[in-house]
């Protein structure tokens, strides 16, 4: 299998792109290392400098032969989304249509595409499963579930089947130690934590005691990032055996609170990690957690890495070393 991974140099192309390598594939990393990094490049993989929003450099990567294409690239960050729609719009919804005509014109008929969470909006019930309604909170949210949309269309249209994985909270690092670039300017609860205890910054803030919830503090469902990586290969099986489309949750179905992380990281690196309670952020809900039981019964998806011990301690690993 001849592999184009799109955005395969960030924190979770890099782990998408092994775990394709380790499965025997032949990759090609095609990404404008705006937010991914040349440390995350692998010399077994082929590596295209290019800008999802020039179609010419797609068609041009694209004329070598795929059996499928991993679309990873995407502005992420909700809140700067709600202030600059155009550019989310400009790079997530423009960005992909380039992609899918690209593969069109090129024959590749299957894409592994990396949706969201932020697609479901605030919880209705949980576990959050498929069926859940889809009303996104912030822009970014929405950018991407009128991608899953616009993929059913070319599905319906053109026979372009797809994959959609929508992640909860990525996390962890590759525990064989391979990919140790770190994130660009992280948001997320255990990347800021590790900063903490790798003295990158003083302190943090938790947002929010005083939720319903065990300590009071939100719950968040993390999955290790070589779970989700797997998961691509499996989707791609999947389509390939079956030839149809598929749209799954991927979640470990356990919730882990925010003072949970951080007394778990106390203990682990063995440094104090200061954390300052602060004022509730506007739109996050108390407790989000999915249910896999779709990716379990489709793909056969179970996570391996996705314990709160192995998440932290394999990214503390990374982490450390900026300090070594």
């Amino acid at each position: 299998m001849n592999i184009l991974v799109i955005g395969g140099a960030g924190y979770i192309g890099s782990h998408v792109t092994r775990a394709f390598l380790d499965n025997g594939c032949r990759v090609t990393v095609f990404d404008n290392l705006s937010t991914g990094t040349r440390q995350n490049l692998f010399g077994d993989a082929e590596f295209v400098h290019g800008d999802i929003m020039r179609p010419e450099q797609l068609r041009e990567v694209m004329a070598g032969g795929f059996d499928a294409c991993v679309h990873l690239a995407a502005l992420k960050a909700a809140g700067q989304s709600m202030s600059d729609p155009a550019s989310y719009a400009s790079a997530n919804i423009s960005g992909t249509i380039n992609i899918l005509n690209a593969m069109l014109d090129a024959g590749i008929g299957t894409m592994i595409f990396s949706s969201s969470a932020a697609i479901f909006g605030s919880p209705a019930y949980l576990p959050i499963d498929e069926d859940h309604p889809k009303q996104p909170d912030n822009f970014y949210g929405f950018t991407k579930l009128e991608i899953e949309r616009m993929l059913e269309w070319y599905d319906r249209l053109k026979g372009l089947k797809f994959a959609a994985i929508r992640y909860f909270n990525a996390a962890g690092y590759d525990v064989d130690g391979r990919i140790r670039g770190l994130e660009y300017k992280p948001e997320n609860l255990l990347p800021v934590v590790m900063e903490v205890a790798a003295g990158i910054r003083e302190r943090m803030a938790v947002f929010g005691d005083d939720y319903p919830t065990r300590d009071g503090t939100c719950i968040r469902d993390y999955v290790h990032v070589s779970d989700l990586a797997g998961a691509h290969v499996a989707c791609l099986d999947y389509i390939r055996k079956y030839r149809q489309s598929l749209q799954v949750n991927l979640g470990s179905e356990t919730g882990v609170t925010v003072t949970e992380m951080v007394e778990k990281a106390r203990e682990l690196t063995g440094r104090p990690i200061p954390a300052d309670p602060a004022p509730r952020r506007a739109g996050d809900p108390a407790e989000l957690v999915a249910t896999s039981a779709r990716a379990r019964d489709l793909i056969g998806w179970n996570p391996r890495y996705s314990d709160l011990a192995t998440l932290i301690e394999s990214t503390w690993n990374v982490y450390k070393c900026e300090k070594c």
